[in-house]
């Protein structure tokens, strides 16, 4: 072949090299979107998953039993127990006070400034307290931690789920760490929406609130708003 021919249609090396620079920007600018929508997909995906699995446990209690799991029927700590029958448990982190493994949290209950190191609210303006978690915990075979709060006084059965495990980020309300409640009609609520707690105060799913449970009010939106993972605060 012709060398004349060959040179005339041949790259040089500076037009290389522009090329791949431009490659590189392009990389720069869009990577780090798609990584995120990657990882925000991942999240909602859990979440739905999260829902199944519960759900699947409650009403393999009802088919034993007869009848739901309601706030008013369980007694102080007795969720733990009842949930991990029916679920496929790789892990039980016991209620947190010594327990080591570093997939579980270490929760020392109510108030207790230990339980500021683990989760941030949905904007990472404040810790969360563990208060609410401080019941019993337990790792599932998909690497999701359950968190639970169960007091038979106050009618409160709360089941929270960090879809991704706490050793993943971002270890956040309403990213990865999502709550719900059993009602005293044994119905599951995702937390925010009607009935539920957390309900109709814009506190507690905010991108601006710095209130420390912002974040607890978002189950319910993660479930029925389509965009809701691709909006999430940085």
């Amino acid at each position: 072949m012709n060398s004349d021919y060959v040179s005339k249609f041949a790259f040089t090396l500076a037009e290389v090299l522009i090329t791949i620079g431009i490659i590189g920007v392009i990389a720069a600018v869009t990577l780090p979107a798609v990584i995120s929508n990657t990882q925000n997909k991942q999240l909602e995906t859990g979440l739905k998953k999260s829902v199944s699995v519960i759900e699947q446990a409650l009403n393999m209690y009802q088919a034993e039993y007869g009848n739901r799991i309601s706030a008013g029927d369980i007694k102080n700590e007795q969720l733990k127990s009842i949930l991990m029958k029916y679920m496929h448990v790789v892990k039980d982190c016991g209620y947190g006070f010594s327990d080591a493994d570093k997939a579980c949290i270490k929760n020392y209950g109510n108030g207790n400034q230990n339980n500021s190191t683990y989760y941030k609210n949905y904007n990472g303006t404040q810790s969360v307290d563990n208060g609410l978690f401080d019941e019993g915990q337990f790792i599932l075979s998909d690497g999701s931690l359950i968190l639970l709060q169960n007091s038979a006084q106050s009618h409160i059965l709360y089941i929270s789920v960090d879809v991704n495990g706490f050793n993943k980020k971002p270890n956040r309300l309403g990213h990865d760490l999502f709550m719900f409640q059993i009602s005293d009609e044994g119905k599951l609520l995702p937390a925010g929406a009607e009935g539920a707690d957390f309900h109709g105060d814009a506190a507690y799913c905010s991108r601006t609130s710095v209130n420390s449970m912002n974040g607890a009010g978002c189950t319910y939106k993660a479930l029925s708003e389509p965009r809701y993972f691709k909006n999430l605060p940085k």
